[in-house]
């Protein structure tokens, strides 16, 4: 019996947020959702993650309308998919479940049909309010774990820590790792485990590790997750493949590769010389890429590549005979664990394309590209851009020193932060903790979850000024303040989807609301 591989395409949600800073509007949207309703993919991600924030602050678009519109016209031809951050749900704090249970709900009633749901740190306790109202309301959970990597230390780094009487941790995040955390997501409930390497540095061999040991220990479908980031996006995919996976992640050929998934396109191919079942539309998906060909031009301010990928259709287009043989030889490879001339192959295929080329500093330093940015951004805005290479060296030391959290939104981003703070002061002859950021005291503090190791008390007293970790505690929780519109004789957020937008999202949310509410006020007002 043939396999068949299910496509959950994210196009609209991860691939644009990846590389043109969720940019895409409404109308753009629109352009592309009647043949998506043809296609036949199992999913496609159309929310969650950066998109309901992003739309308010920069598109001045309703997150819900957004949703509900994709929802008119895709129907119930393949199911709708959210990113939830668990506890986190779409911002970056915790909330408690009167907030988590109505977001839950609101999302399911306005569509989605797939929550998937994952936690910075991999700690289930954060996941598990989202799992049980998304359940409680009719959607179906994906739990993702995910991937993270030890840090890389240099043997004279292991040698000085040894020589000092403080050898270097055995590695945490093992195959046994990964696996533990998705029996316990499957304990749960989960209709989905996720393999999420939102990173992009898993490798093929990481990669068919994993999915052999999931499929074997695991009842759920697994869903693989990645990006090409790093170099191995494509390789590591075709590896899940030829193991088993049930389900993968991609992006639709002009919005695909570089800091997105692998293209679907070059997916078919695999997957048809295989004798893989994918049972989609390649017309209905030319149709649409045919559109997303103009929008990324309309993108073009935000798109971090800049060079298009070379045309291609798999049903019209024949490959030369050397390239042809390139997908050949890449599934020869990845059947015999071959990993080295996995990854020559899957390049010189994204070469031939004209897609992105690795990006070094992501695969060298083992640090997402929007962590390093960041790291490039606030080194810019306090005047030493000089400090980039000291600052990438404390993020181990300190990432360490925080119980050695996963690099994953948002605690990549306190770890940044930190990092920069602590190369100022290390310039400035303090020791490197003399000045912290607010986030990385809540981290070591525990508001953030269990770390995966622990941390030395001694330096949570050092950082907190308490000893013992305090979790996150919402008996104190107080809602957002609902301003009044005076001029309108009107609340800022008049209904509970609007309650939920200006929870999450505070001062965005209140702009966006109150500035769309004073526009239909002038719009209606008689004329003079």
């Amino acid at each position: 019996m043939a396999h068949k591989l299910f496509i959950r395409d994210v196009t609209l949600r991860d691939g644009q947020q990846s590389s043109f800073a969720t940019r895409m509007s409404q109308q753009q949207i629109d352009r592309v959702l009647s043949f998506y309703k043809n296609v036949g993919f199992y999913a496609m991600e159309v929310w969650g993650g950066a998109v309901p924030d992003t739309i308010m602050r920069y598109l001045n678009e309703n997150p819900w309308e957004r949703l509900e519109k994709i929802k008119a016209v895709v129907g119930k031809s393949t199911k709708l998919t959210a990113l939830c951050r668990g506890r986190d749900l779409f911002g970056y704090n915790p909330y408690p479940d009167v907030v988590v249970k109505s977001l839950c709900r609101n999302t399911i009633e306005s569509g989605i049909d797939i929550m998937r749901i994952f936690d910075a740190m991999n700690d289930i306790d954060n996941m598990k309010s989202a799992i049980k109202y998304t359940d409680r309301y009719g959607g179906m959970v994906d739990c993702a774990v995910c991937y993270s990597i030890d840090p890389h230390h240099s043997a004279l780094e292991r040698i000085e820590a040894a020589l000092h009487g403080h050898p270097l941790h055995k590695p945490v995040f093992t195959n046994d790792y990964f696996l533990s955390k998705a029996q316990q997501m499957e304990h749960i409930t989960a209709d989905i485990i996720t393999l999420e390497d939102a990173n992009g540095l898993i490798t093929p061999r990481k990669t068919a590790e994993l999915v052999r040991l999931f499929k074997k220990e695991l009842k759920a479908p697994i869903d693989f997750h990645t990006r090409c980031t790093a170099g191995y996006g494509l390789a590591s995919m075709l590896s899940a493949i030829v193991n088993g996976v049930d389900i993968v992640d991609t992006n639709i050929w002009y919005f695909a590769g570089g800091y997105s998934a692998p293209a679907i396109e070059l997916i078919y191919v695999f997957c048809k010389k295989m004798g893989i079942e994918l049972d989609i539309d390649m017309e209905a998906i030319a149709c649409i890429n045919s559109e997303l060909l103009k929008i990324r031009k309309e993108l073009k301010g935000y798109d971090t590549s800049k060079e298009l990928p070379n045309p291609f259709d798999p049903l019209t287009d024949k490959l030369p005979t050397e390239i042809d043989r390139f997908f050949n030889d890449a599934i020869d490879a990845a059947r015999k664990d071959k990993e080295e001339d996995l990854l020559i192959f899957c390049h010189a295929i994204e070469e031939y394309f004209n897609f992105p080329s690795p990006d070094e500093i992501v695969q060298k330093s083992q640090i997402p590209a929007s962590m390093f940015n960041q790291i490039v951004a606030q080194l810019k805005q306090q005047g030493h851009p000089e400090l980039l290479e000291k600052t990438m060296m404390l993020i181990p030391r300190i990432r360490m020193d925080a119980g050695l959290p996963p690099l994953v939104t948002p605690v990549n981003r306190v770890i940044a932060s930190q990092a920069v703070s602590s190369a100022l002061c290390e310039m400035n002859g303090q020791p490197i903790y003399s000045k912290l950021v607010y986030p990385f005291v809540s981290l070591v503090r525990g508001e953030y979850g269990k770390t995966p190791l622990p941390i030395d008390p001694e330096f949570r007293l050092q950082i907190t000024g308490d000893r013992e970790e305090h979790f996150y505690d919402a008996s104190d929780y107080e809602m957002e303040e609902n301003p009044f519109i005076e001029e309108l004789g009107i609340l800022v957020a008049e209904n509970e989807k609007e309650v939920l937008l200006l929870e999450l999202f505070p001062m965005v949310a209140r702009n966006f609301l109150t500035k769309r509410k004073k526009d239909k006020f002038r719009d209606n007002m008689p004329l003079t």
